[in-house]
């Protein structure tokens, strides 16, 4: 059974900063590109940043860049996501998928083949 399973989401100020990962079992993990994708209440779910299966490609969604970093670590079956200079409008649940390797298009959901639970994350101002 394949388990994608979020953490490290919380509270913080404006300006704060905060890691989630998202732990993969029970599928082979260096075969899958991951992607973040946040969905705020009311919102549809949006997609935010995606590595390739290899760790060698990243891709970031506009209002990220240059504040959150996308990174994998193979052995550990685990990738994370590292947002700094957080905003309010940060604020969402934030959810990784997992799609295999062959698809190539990381901002579409539909590409997507596993879904974790999710994990809020909270920027206060």
């Amino acid at each position: 059974q394949v388990q994608l399973v979020e953490s490290g989401g919380g509270l913080v100020q404006a300006g704060g900063s905060l890691r989630l990962s998202c732990a993969a079992s029970g599928l082979t993990f260096s075969s899958y590109s991951v992607g973040w994708f946040f969905q705020a209440p009311g919102k549809e779910r949006e997609f935010v940043a995606a590595i390739s299966w290899s760790g060698g490609s990243t891709y970031y969604a506009d209002s990220v860049k240059g504040r959150f970093t996308i990174s994998r670590d193979n052995a550990k079956n685990t990738v994370y996501l590292q947002m700094n200079n957080l905003k309010p409008e940060d604020t969402a649940v934030y959810y990784c998928a997992a799609q295999p390797r062959y698809y190539n298009n990381y901002v579409a959901r539909t590409f997507y083949r596993y879904w974790g639970q999710g994990t809020q994350v909270t920027v206060s101002s």
